[in-house]
């Protein structure tokens, strides 16, 4: 089996008025000569990913990633991923060409599972659990009021955790955030998880203060509480409170992620349109052997949720999903076959590869021309 084109597909919704992640997609395809068809996605910048991929070649260490893969068999998940590294090494290593990688390779992985007619996590090693509990993600309401009916909602909706973010949160006095939780906290009852994400809000000193005047709401973890690349307040700030700190959505090596795990990081935050799997794998073990836990960011399309189902079901050291509430009209609408949550819980594909399909006259609605 040959690799005969790779594209990529740039969706954008109204994006002024709702500046949402999941108002943009940027969807990998992968054709082959055997007529099997993978399907990727990767986050970040999806302008500049689908630049990276449609490049053309201008050096063994400057290319594009279209131009590397086409006649290569695509069951050669690992291999590609190296040559795509090492004839980028010069423009990539990190951030936007990495992005791009991850998308190829959940499509690559896509087309092998579809190949051997087994889905992606037996690929990975098989299945350490076959569902996963699930946790509401979305933004943070205006006020505290309209907070606790957003937790309420939830509740109702059968999820047993959720995560609010960004917003106001952690923008304005501290006076402010702890009636916030607390309306959150009473709205949502004491067994209910609860997380928030403080979008890095915060100084080293500034988040300490947070995270003790929240320790009475029981918060399951902060996340990305300082700016990404503060690795010394990391490890200050998770020396100094017990609450669980999350952090990773932003980093796209393995060198990057172990640099957070050395600065104490509890939970281990993997974006699989930002890492692809064959990277992820190699960050959970690591993990893992450090005896961290793992959780996925996902705030994009049902592609990404997919992808982080297989992750999530094939290592010992996942606990939970992040599945996006409410997300905008293109992530909504996507996906064929979506992913649903029934009581807290989402079912692991069973399908040949990923287990999803895009909807490609939701494609030709979005995309982007020119």
């Amino acid at each position: 089996m040959k690799i005969t084109d790779v594209q990529a597909f740039h969706l954008r919704g109204d994006i002024e008025a709702l500046p949402d992640s999941s108002m943009e997609a940027l969807l990998v395809k992968i054709s082959t000569d055997a007529g099997i068809v993978g399907w990727g996605e990767a986050d970040g910048s999806r302008a500049i990913n689908k630049a990276v991929i449609e490049a053309p070649f201008s050096s063994p260490v400057v290319s594009g990633l279209r131009h590397l893969l086409l006649g290569e068999d695509p069951m050669n998940v690992t291999r590609l991923w190296k040559k795509m590294y090492d004839s980028t090494i010069y423009s990539g290593r990190e951030g936007a060409v990495i992005h791009a990688m991850a998308g190829i390779d959940l499509a690559l992985w896509d087309i092998k599972g579809k190949a051997l007619q087994v889905p992606v996590h037996q690929l990975l090693g098989g299945c350490f659990r076959s569902r996963i509990p699930a946790y509401a993600s979305t933004l943070f309401e205006i006020t505290p009021g309209k907070n606790a009916d957003l937790a309420r909602k939830i509740v109702d909706d059968g999820y047993t955790a959720m995560k609010m973010g960004w917003q106001s949160f952690g923008r304005g006095p501290l006076a402010d955030d702890i009636r916030t939780i607390e309306a959150i906290r009473h709205a949502a009852g004491d067994a209910t998880g609860i997380a928030v994400d403080a979008g890095f809000a915060w100084t080293p000193k500034e988040a300490m203060r947070r995270a003790q005047a929240f320790e009475p709401y029981n918060l399951m973890w902060i996340e990305e509480p300082l700016v990404p690349d503060d690795l010394v307040g990391y490890e200050r700030l998770s020396n100094f409170v017990p609450t669980e700190i999350a952090a990773g959505e932003e980093d796209a090596s393995v060198n990057g992620f172990v640099r957070l795990m050395n600065a104490g990081i509890d939970y281990i935050q993997i974006d699989l349109t930002k890492t692809g799997l064959t990277m992820a794998m190699q960050v959970a073990a690591i993990a893992n052997q450090r005896g961290l836990k793992c959780i996925n960011h996902n705030f994009s399309n049902h592609i990404n949720t997919a992808a982080s189902l297989h992750f999530l079901a094939a290592i010992p050291n996942a606990f939970i999903l992040e599945y996006g509430y409410n997300p905008a009209e293109i992530a909504r609408t996507l996906i064929l076959n979506p992913i649903v949550v029934n009581d807290g819980y989402v079912d692991v594909p069973m399908e040949p590869g990923l287990g999803v399909e895009p909807d490609l006259s939701v494609v030709e609605r979005f995309l982007v021309r020119g």
